[in-house]
C-alpha cells in the first residue's frame, strides 16, 4: 500500500541518526500546500523526524514536504482516519510521537514544557492545550496528541480518532503510567479560518463519517459529543434538537459507567463531560433558554478540568448575565481575564459589563487592555470611544472612533464604518 520516499534537501534540522531520534511528528495530509510549510517550520526546534502520510495530494504538498526532509509515505484513503494515523505511527522511529495536522502550528514558547514532560519516566501520554484560532466559541481545547511510541497505543475511531481507549487499557495493565496535562497553549489551530465553501465541505464530510462510526460504536460518548456539537451548529432548529438528544445520550452513558472508572479514566471522561455540557449550554443559549444554558455552563465549571478548558463557560455565563444587565457579569468576565490574561475578548466583554454598571473609568481601562492585546480590535476601539465620550474626553473619543473606522474598513466592515463616520461628522 505504501512506499517511503526519500529525497535530498538543502534544509537542515530533521533527518537525524536513528539513535538520536527522540520525537517523531506524524501527519496525514491531502492538498495542504497553503498551510504545510508553516506547520513544518514550527516543528524545526522540537522534533527529530517528520513522518508525512499522503492520501492523494495533487498540489505542491509533497514538494513542500521534501523541502523539509519529511519521510513521505502514501496511503490509499479508506474513510477511516484511525487506520491512516496508525499507519503513520508505524513508520516512526522516535521514542515519542507528536500527532499534528497541517492547519496547526507548535507554539515556540511551549517547546521547553514539552521537552521537560518527555523526560518523565512515568509519563505515557500528554494532553496538550490547543488554541482554536478564529473559533466562534471555545478558544481552547485539550487534546491527547503527544505519547510514547508504545506498541499498545493505537488510534481508534473512523472520525475524531483518538488514542484514549488504548491508553486507558494500558494503564489498567500497567498502573504506574500517567497521563499529564500541559496547561499552556502548545498548538495553534487555524482550521476555523477556512472559507464558507471549505467549511460546508468539512461539515458534510464530518457528518457522514461520524454517523458511520456510530453505526459500529453506538455507545461512544466521545463521538456522540462531536456529532451533537456538529448538529447544534446548524441554523435549522430540528438539527439543533437532534444535537441536544445526542449530547444528553452521551452524558447518560458516562454517568452509567462512572462508578466503575479508575481515576485516570475518570479524568479523561471529565474532559468529554466538559464538552458535552458546554455544547448543551450553547444549544440552550441558541434556543433562548437561559436557565438551562446557565445550568449546563455551571456543570462545566464544577468539573475537575483545567481552567483554560472552562474558559468559554465562564465567558458565556457572563454573556447571559450581561444580556439580563445583571452586575454578576462583571465577576465572570474578571474570572476570564484571570484565567487567560492575554485573551483580548475577555477584557472587551469586561468593558461592556463595567460600562453597563456605570463604572466608566474601569471600562476605559478594560477596553484599553483589550486594544493593547489586539491592536486591530475594531469593536474595542469603537466602544472605547463611546465611554470616553460619556466621561467628557471628546478629543480622545474622536481619536478612538477614527481608529475604529480605519480598522472596520481594513476588515471590510464598510457598513459599520460608514455608520460610525456619520456619527463622527455629527459631533
Amino acid at each position: 500500500m505504501a512506499r517511503p520516499k526519500t529525497t535530498k534537501s538543502h534544509r537542515k534540522g530533521f533527518a537525524k541518526g536513528k539513535s538520536a531520534i527522540l520525537l517523531s511528528a506524524c501527519l496525514i495530509v491531502k492538498n495542504e500546500e497553503q498551510r504545510l510549510a508553516q506547520c513544518l517550520e514550527s516543528l524545526r526546534s522540537l522534533v527529530d523526524e517528520i513522518i508525512l502520510v499522503d492520501t492523494g495530494s495533487s498540489d505542491r504538498t509533497l514538494a513542500i514536504a521534501e523541502e523539509y526532509q519529511a519521510k513521505i509515505f502514501h496511503f490509499e484513503w479508506c474513510d477511516d482516519f484511525s487506520q491512516a494515523r496508525n499507519y503513520a505511527i508505524a513508520q516512526a522511529k522516535g521514542k515519542w510521537i507528536l500527532v499534528i495536522d497541517a492547519d496547526e502550528l507548535v507554539e515556540p514558547k511551549a517547546i521547553a514544557a514539552l521537552q521537560m514532560v518527555m523526560q518523565r519516566d512515568d509519563c505515557l501520554a500528554v494532553n496538550i492545550l490547543r488554541s482554536e484560532i478564529g473559533a466562534a466559541q471555545a478558544p481552547y481545547s485539550l487534546v491527547l496528541r503527544l505519547f510514547r511510541h508504545h506498541p499498545a497505543i493505537a488510534f481508534t475511531g473512523i472520525y475524531h480518532e483518538s488514542i484514549d481507549q488504548s491508553v486507558v487499557a494500558l494503564q489498567a495493565q500497567e498502573p504506574h503510567w500517567q497521563v499529564v496535562n500541559v496547561e499552556i497553549p502548545v498548538l495553534l489551530h487555524y482550521g476555523y479560518t477556512s472559507s464558507e465553501i471549505q467549511l460546508k465541505h468539512k461539515y458534510d464530510f464530518a457528518k457522514r463519517l461520524m454517523h458511520k462510526h456510530l453505526q459500529v460504536f453506538p455507545d461512544d460518548s466521545y463521538m456522540l459529543n462531536k456529532l451533537g456539537a456538529l448538529y447544534i451548529s446548524c441554523p435549522d432548529i430540528r438539527d439543533r434538537y437532534l444535537g441536544i438528544e445526542l449530547l444528553k445520550k452521551g452524558l447518560t452513558l458516562i454517568d452509567q459507567q462512572i462508578d466503575q472508572m479508575e481515576q485516570d479514566q475518570l479524568d479523561q471522561q471529565n474532559l468529554i463531560r466538559c464538552e458535552l455540557y458546554y455544547h448543551l449550554g450553547l444549544a440552550y443559549q441558541k434556543n433562548d433558554d437561559r436557565e438551562l444554558a446557565q445550568n449546563a455552563y455551571e456543570q462545566v465549571i464544577a468539573l475537575d478540568v483545567p481552567n483554560l478548558v472552562k474558559l468559554s463557560a465562564y465567558l458565556n455565563l457572563g454573556n447571559i448575565y450581561q444580556e439580563l444587565q445583571q452586575p454578576d457579569a462583571i465577576a465572570y468576565f474578571e474570572k476570564v481575564t484571570k484565567i487567560a490574561p492575554n485573551f483580548a475578548q475577555g477584557y472587551f466583554n469586561l468593558g461592556i459589563a463595567l460600562k453597563t454598571s456605570g463604572h466608566f473609568t474601569d471600562a476605559i481601562a478594560a477596553y484599553q487592555k483589550a486594544i493593547t492585546l489586539d491592536p486591530n480590535y475594531a469593536d474595542a476601539q469603537q466602544n472605547l470611544g463611546v465611554v470616553l465620550m460619556k466621561v467628557g474626553y471628546f478629543s480622545e473619543a474622536i481619536a478612538a472612533f477614527s481608529k475604529a473606522i480605519q480598522l472596520h474598513e481594513q476588515q471590510h466592515n464598510y457598513e459599520t464604518a460608514e455608520i460610525l463616520r456619520s456619527v463622527l461628522q455629527s459631533l
